[in-house]
């Protein structure tokens, strides 16, 4: 926590996405853990599932998984007006930390997260939040989370010990590298 909060030093919102190599390297634990982390020294954080082809933070807090982003994004498209962000956002056991489910699973889920409404929506949100926790598909698996890392403070990548390999953590800073993307560092799960 403390080397997340000292990587990410400025004024406003911080955004951080948190992303893996590969599936089942435990990217979706390690991004509630932080969120939690961070929220228990007083800081207001959203923590987003970004995660829209298989979303999992919905489990972990035991709220339901729709109505949440695709919904909202999806009203803001259609242009309804009662499209109310906080209708969606749910408020968790910790004091300091809210949860926005992945929603309904979209037929076009790059495209949304990489979206202008999607960085209109990042703008909006950081307004009522300190930190925003982004939790993101694997980036060997799908390019969903290039769009987010480039409209965020920072990058986290975790990685499974004896089960990620040095091949695929290569392409996945490759890709990172590629969109001049600020790496904060690793964080390794046993």
């Amino acid at each position: 926590r403390a080397n997340i909060m000292f990587s990410v030093m400025k004024k406003g919102c911080k955004r951080i996405v948190v992303t893996s190599s590969a599936p089942s390297e435990g990217k979706t634990t390690t991004t509630v853990n932080i969120a939690v982390s961070i929220s228990q020294t007083d800081q207001r954080v959203l923590l987003i599932d970004a995660d829209l082809r298989k979303p999992k933070i919905h489990q972990y807090f035991s709220v339901p998984n729709a109505p949440g982003l695709t919904n909202y994004l999806g009203d803001k498209i259609s242009g309804k007006r009662n499209a109310d962000l906080f209708s969606v956002i749910h408020p968790t056991e910790y004091e300091n930390l809210c949860v926005l489910c992945s929603g309904t699973i979209p037929p076009n889920p790059a495209e949304l997260l990489g979206s202008e409404l999607m960085s209109d929506f990042l703008d909006d949100v950081s307004k009522d939040f300190d930190y925003i926790i982004i939790d993101t598909p694997p980036i060997n698996v799908v390019s969903d989370c290039l769009p987010l890392v480039r409209e965020s403070d920072g990058v986290l990548l975790v990685v499974r010990s004896n089960k990620s390999t040095h091949p695929e953590l290569q392409r996945a800073l490759s890709a990172l590298e590629f969109i001049d993307a600020k790496i904060l560092g690793f964080v390794v799960n046993f």
